[in-house]
């Protein structure tokens, strides 16, 4: 596939659908709202008396009136104490608020990622993912804790301090206006070539870490074809284009500043000039033109946070977007699964019926019918790309068929030609039950997670006490290297933690489906660590027992301990039969065991 081929990234909202899902968000929060927006309008309205205490200095200076002071000194650091408390509490809670709602913010995206299709995550592309689901996350978490607070706090002073200039004289505050329609303007014209410009930024540093983690991931690849530095020129070209929307970006962002900068200027000319002619016609004092202006300049660091702020909340607007257009995506379709606790296993039977899937590189498996007889093994064989791990990715769930259906049916409830019809792709349960049977994987490479062995266990049963932890580790043949363990059950392990031989990792993750306790399982070459092949094969044999077993079946002893065999060539389905059927009868099968055979035995 081309580095191009096939990747369309996830969508993302528009600003209805942003501001939609931030009302949801903010809907059940609106006590701290509430709080934050009442706190720092408190803090505000404290700072008014500062400029209106400083004109009344300048009065009595002029006055000639000393006896003023000790009183005017004694509230302006009053005020002054008092708007700094306020503020800060009311920054904190507008921070809390607003990290409360990312949080749950980021656990929905993540949530929402891992229940997608397996075929859509596919051509979305890891750097889409990773930039959604970190780097957006972050740029939306640096607003939240730095810019929201300081946007909150500037907007209440800004109302607050219009309101003091009104006081004074209602024409000072007509005079402020003069900055008005320079700042509108400024802003109607960034905002709209903002939200365009740091969409197509943080999309080209979506597209610069697919690059990069798609050649990392095939960095075997890239060695042995020696593409090394044709990799390194495809990284670059999608840096450069980064750089290049950054940069355009940036422009937008300094000729903003730029405009508001000769707002101020504007407005401040426009504030002293009026509180000369109030002055000259003794309509005021001078002390109260004093205010006026200083309540002016007060107004630049608020006006210039607000709409400063408009620069990173555009930023955080455009990652946000992408975020909640994760959430506008459909879920898989998946059925209701049985109870974890005080469930009674029932083996079911599963039913392929002409099922096709095509990857997003364009290999297609069609027309596959397979039955896997509850209760029993059924392994799928074949050559190395035929279709074996498609199968099993359709049987669990991670993948949907495009066409045909899979049923699922308890072991009195065979599926057969009269069940009601579903749409293609659909999985269906049928018989006397609504409920889809428990899937569960033993996979090649099972994750240990950075976490304590207990934790590890209990991802499958969060309820399991210690005894079922040990009887679970037990039952694999783990028990021995797990009382070793420094901290027993506690012991940290994965990333940073105590290490994991591979024969323990896998024992590991079958002691998790042992508590899992699946109806269904589907085995992908669970029993190929280097050492221990003899010990893993025992644990499965004795997981496998009872339930409906799908064996991808990468050794054909395998293969030979199963109750049936599917034989898998070029993504379709070319024989089905036991072990010695299949070997009788001198097909695919007996191609591939002859040729394993002579492998094995040299």
């Amino acid at each position: 596939m081309s580095p191009n081929a096939s990747i369309t990234p996830l969508p993302t909202a528009t600003p209805a659908e942003t501001r939609r899902a931030l009302r949801a968000l903010l809907g059940a929060r609106w006590g701290a709202v509430v709080a934050g927006a009442g706190v720092l309008t408190a803090a505000a309205i404290a700072g008014l008396a500062l400029p209106a205490v400083l004109g009344g200095v300048v009065d009595a200076v002029v006055d000639r009136d000393p006896s003023r002071l000790p009183l005017l000194l004694a509230v302006l650091v009053g005020a002054g104490l008092a708007q700094a408390v306020l503020t800060g509490l009311g920054r904190l809670l507008v921070a809390r608020l607003g990290e409360a709602v990312l949080a749950e913010l980021r656990e929905r995206v993540v949530a929402r990622l891992l229940r997608l299709p397996a075929a859509r995550l596919e051509l979305a592309g890891s750097g889409d993912l990773v930039s959604r689901a970190s780097g957006d996350a972050r740029i939306v978490g640096d607003t939240v804790s730095n810019v929201l607070p300081t946007f909150a706090g500037a907007a209440s002073s800004i109302v607050i301090t219009v309101v003091g200039l009104g006081i004074i004289d209602v024409r000072f505050a007509l005079a402020a206006l003069a900055a008005v329609p320079i700042q509108v303007l400024a802003t109607r014209r960034y905002l709209r070539r903002a939200r365009p410009a740091y969409l197509a930024a943080r999309a080209a540093a979506g597209e610069r870490s697919r690059r990069l983690l798609e050649s990392i991931e095939a960095a075997d690849t890239v060695r042995a074809y020696d593409v090394a530095a044709a990799r390194e020129q495809h990284i670059d070209a999608a840096a450069a284009a980064e750089v290049e929307r950054e940069i355009a970006a940036a422009r937008v962002s300094v000729g903003f500043w730029k405009r508001l900068n000769f707002a101020e200027f504007a407005g401040l000319a426009a504030v002293l000039a009026v509180g000369f002619a109030l002055v000259s016609a003794d309509a005021a004092t001078i002390g109260g033109a004093t205010s006026a202006a200083l309540y002016f300049h007060a107004l630049f660091g608020p006006i210039g946070a607000v709409l400063g702020g408009v620069d990173d909340l555009q930023k955080a607007s455009a990652a946000l977007s992408r975020m909640i257009g994760v959430l506008e995506l459909p879920e898989r379709e998946r059925e209701r699964e049985r109870p974890g606790s005080a469930r009674r296993r029932v083996p079911a039977a599963v039913s392929l019926q002409s099922v096709a899937y095509t990857h997003a590189g364009g290999f297609r498996i069609a027309d596959v019918t397979l039955e896997l007889e509850a209760g029993r093994t059924t392994a799928v064989v074949g050559p190395s790309g035929a279709g074996k791990s498609t199968i099993a990715a359709l049987v669990l769930g991670s993948l949907e068929a495009e066409a045909g259906r899979i049923v699922f049916a308890p072991a009195a409830d065979r599926p057969s030609d009269t069940a009601d019809e579903g749409a293609p792709g659909d999985a269906a349960c049928t018989g006397s039950t609504s409920l889809r049977p428990r899937v569960g994987l033993a996979g090649q490479e099972p994750h240990v997670f950075a976490a304590t062995v207990a934790e590890n266990l209990r991802l499958a049963r969060p309820d399991a006490p210690d005894d079922a932890l040990l009887h679970a580790l037990d039952e694999v043949g783990a028990g021995s290297w797990a009382a070793r363990m420094p901290h027993g059950l506690e012991t940290v392990v994965g990333s940073g933690g105590h290490a994991l031989s591979p024969l323990e990792s896998q024992q590991l993750a079958l002691a998790r489906l042992v508590l899992h306790d699946p109806d269904v399982l589907v085995l992908d070459e669970a029993t190929a660590a280097a050492r221990g092949a003899s010990a893993l094969d025992a644990a499965v044999a004795r997981l496998a027992s009872g339930r409906t077993t799908l064996t991808i079946a990468h050794r054909l002893d395998q293969a030979e301990r199963a109750d049936r065999v599917a034989v898998m060539d070029s993504g379709r389905l070319v024989e089905t039969g036991t072990h010695s059927e299949l070997l009788a009868r001198g097909g695919r099968y007996a191609e591939l065991w002859a040729a394993w055979s002579r492998g094995r035995g040299a």
